[in-house]
């Protein structure tokens, strides 16, 4: 199973109102296993970008307008992301500025169920707590140190990272639980997972002759022998 684990940056909230994509990052996984191949690109808005988006993602238009528009990637970064489904978190915002820029292109739309949002399961997962990406970084003891800034690939590389836990590692069938805890839990309900018994007693491995053998050296050992306080 193919999946691309995706980040934006972007000069504002909404695209409705004149934001753009200014970054996109993006790593492959297969199996749940990340690939090595990864998508960035830089992008041009073709306008300003307020100092807000800037002290978050730390791109300026002076270093953006040498840099191509949307309209001159968007059928690259299609070919890369294929048909797999996108891992992302907060996948209402990405998803809202990637159509956004390939509708103004006229050029379809991705629908939204092709997105696993990483946030909704954290929210799921953990109710209460926080579900930002650092502080998943936090949970799972991920570095991300070289976070000083929001960048696509970066983030997309640690969300790949995050992603992995969230499922359960590599076998996302099955969680076993901290190590304060022995107990194992389903990955989907999250409840504790107990044995059933079985419907009917396993048949005894024993031959008559191994039977008789033990009665003849129980009663050899006399009435203080543990197996007739056991039996």
């Amino acid at each position: 199973m193919r999946e691309i684990v995706l980040d934006t940056e972007t000069t504002g909230l909404d695209p409705e109102t004149g934001d753009r994509i200014v970054e996109i990052g993006a790593v492959e996984l297969f199996g749940h296993m990340p690939t090595g191949r990864t998508y960035h690109q830089y992008v041009n808005p073709e306008r300003d970008v307020p100092e807000g988006a800037v002290q978050v993602h730390g791109l300026t238009f002076d270093f953006l307008r040498d840099k191509p528009v949307f309209k001159d990637v968007a059928e690259a970064f299609l070919d890369f992301i294929g048909d797999a489904k996108l891992v992302i978190h907060n996948a209402a915002f990405d998803m809202k500025f990637i159509n956004a820029e390939l509708r103004w292109q006229k050029i379809q739309t991705l629908p939204f169920d092709r997105a696993i949002d990483t946030l909704e399961i954290a929210r799921k997962k953990f109710p209460g707590s926080p579900a930002s990406l650092d502080a998943l970084c936090r949970r799972y003891g991920i570095d991300n140190s070289a976070r000083t800034l929001h960048g696509a690939l970066l983030d997309s590389e640690i969300l790949a990272e995050v992603y992995l836990e969230l499922i359960g590692g590599r076998q996302p069938d099955l969680v076993l639980a901290s190590s304060n805890d022995s107990q194992m839990t389903d990955a989907d309900t999250g409840e504790v997972w107990r044995p059933k018994p079985r419907p009917s007693p396993l048949p005894s491995r024993l031959t008559p002759e191994e039977k008789e053998a033990h009665a003849k050296l129980v009663s050899d050992m006399g009435d203080a022998a543990l197996w007739r306080r056991l039996n």
